[in-house]
């Protein structure tokens, strides 16, 4: 389905009847990566998931984008949509950065939150190494933190320049420089809501001791820290964790 919020064609999904959760994909993905989440879910809960915009069938932004713009725009979303509580946010990587960030301004309000390989422990690494660090030596592009239906495309090109994650969507290179420039630790320790933190130990894109981080700055959070080595937890996981987060939720 989709819908004009704040003159930008949004892509979206809505399936399930009860309490409302909002899913949230990360950079380069899009909302179909919860599929079997969505499955799971939403025969206890009313669903939405929606391609961010800049990815999936979303309309890209006209400007640089950074995680508030994109928190102010779900907000709009929501409301486009009349919905006015959400029970519960579930974000992956750079959707897990962005919930920390709207909950903690308080343009997002939810009862729980469940953050999957969460991204936004940024001030551990200068800048230049966060936009770099998928650029192997041998020239060739590190695609680990990717989805599958882009690593593919991605593979077959060789980005003379510093900065091919960012790339990968070209037309919101600025607004990854925004988006990964944005450290969301403190805005974590501002967080009062139930928390399910979800990571892998071997993760090569979110390193365990930052979801570790995460726990220690959100005080009512837990941590299930999962022994496997991929960014995709939701697919080579997918039957631990829905069962995880369909008995957070519950609780």
């Amino acid at each position: 389905m989709k819908v004009i919020v704040d003159n930008l064609a949004v892509n979206y999904e809505l399936k399930g009847k009860g309490k409302v959760v909002l899913l949230l994909h990360g950079w380069a993905d899009n909302h179909q990566t919860f599929s079997r989440l969505i499955s799971y879910l939403s025969s206890k809960y009313a669903v939405v998931a929606l391609d961010l915009p800049g990815f999936g069938e979303s309309e890209t932004p006209r400007q640089a984008w950074n995680l508030d713009n994109y928190a102010d725009f779900i907000a709009s979303f929501l409301t486009k949509l009349s919905i006015e509580n959400i029970y519960a946010i579930i974000g992956h990587s750079n959707g897990g950065a962005l919930a920390i960030r709207g909950l903690s301004r308080g343009v997002l309000k939810a009862d729980k939150l469940v953050l999957l390989a969460s991204a936004g422990v940024r001030n551990s690494q200068p800048l230049k190494r966060v936009i770099t660090k998928s650029v192997a030596k041998a020239g060739k592009v590190t695609t680990f933190w990717l989805p599958k239906s882009t690593r593919q495309s991605l593979r077959s090109k060789l980005y003379g320049t510093v900065g091919s994650d960012m790339l990968v969507v070209p037309e919101l290179s600025k607004t990854f420089k925004l988006t990964v420039a944005q450290d969301v630790q403190a805005d974590a320790a501002k967080l009062k809501l139930p928390t399910l933190i979800i990571n892998a130990d071997n993760d090569p894109a979110i390193p365990a001791k930052d979801g570790e981080r995460f726990h220690y700055l959100i005080k009512h959070s837990k941590l299930k820290m999962l022994n496997g080595n991929d960014h995709f937890i939701h697919h080579q996981y997918a039957n631990t964790i829905n069962q995880e987060i369909s008995e957070f939720l519950s609780q």
